[in-house]
């Protein structure tokens, strides 16, 4: 074979094909470099990806393997340049007899493009959990707080406790009168088990907790007076 005359032959192969784009870095041996890019590829938006592929004849090329070099990489992440010089290799050991220039430029542009579009959707899947994650985050500020059995008696003890429930039925008691209809309705222990019978035979229910953050401010004794001068037994001796 005339090695020779098989890389005159495929140079002028490659400089018809890649008319514009082929450059010819020496003669002896002959030194080359062919861009490869992905079809997307644009340079003033950071767009796509692009390296210069620089191949060096070997004294008997196609029978023995070219020398193969990657230059002036664009947008290439971490470990892409090592990997698409180890897929070129490949791509060199599996075409070894045959003139390959053209196989390893458009096998370096597919390889690209796989790489390109992996990389873009990934990123749209991260954009697309991070939006997620975010309305999410928005919604939970317009849930109330899960009760459960639980945390409904730990919150009825706190009420009782900060409204002196308990103390007003015991002085009720000590002295003798009857409780207010506010009072009977406060003290009424029946609400807890209905209360309770609810949160085990239902869903759990969200409680919005911000619309009992003012029940310092309400004034829970203005009608005591009148409810205390409230006798049922008048009422239903008055009414019949």
């Amino acid at each position: 074979m005339d090695f020779k005359e098989e890389q005159k032959s495929e140079i002028e192969a490659l400089e018809s094909i890649y008319y514009g784009d082929f450059e010819i870095i020496s003669v002896e041996p002959y030194k080359f470099s062919i861009p490869i890019k992905t079809d997307d590829y644009d340079p003033g938006n950071n767009v796509g990806l692009s390296c210069n592929l620089v191949v060096t004849y070997t004294p008997k090329y196609p029978e023995e393997a070219p020398l193969i070099e990657l230059e002036n990489a664009e947008n290439f992440h971490e470990g892409f340049e090592d990997k698409l010089a180890q897929h070129l290799h490949e791509q060199v050991a599996e075409n070894l007899g045959m003139v390959m220039v053209f196989t390893l430029v458009s096998s370096a542009q597919e390889w690209l493009h796989e790489k390109y579009e992996e990389d873009k959707k990934a990123k749209e899947e991260r954009a697309a959990l991070l939006q997620k994650q975010q309305e999410e985050a928005e919604q939970k500020k317009f849930e109330g707080t899960r009760v459960t059995i639980e945390s409904f008696l730990k919150w009825r003890q706190q009420f009782e406790e900060e409204f002196g429930i308990d103390k007003k039925r015991e002085l009720a008691e000590k002295e003798g009168r009857k409780l207010t209809g506010r009072e009977l309705f406060m003290t009424d222990n029946t609400l807890n088990e209905s209360d309770l019978k609810f949160l085990d035979e239902g869903d759990r229910v969200k409680v919005d907790e911000s619309l009992f953050q003012d029940l310092d401010d309400l004034d829970l004794d203005d009608d005591d007076e009148d409810d205390e001068d409230f006798d049922p037994d008048n009422y239903n001796s008055d009414s019949s």
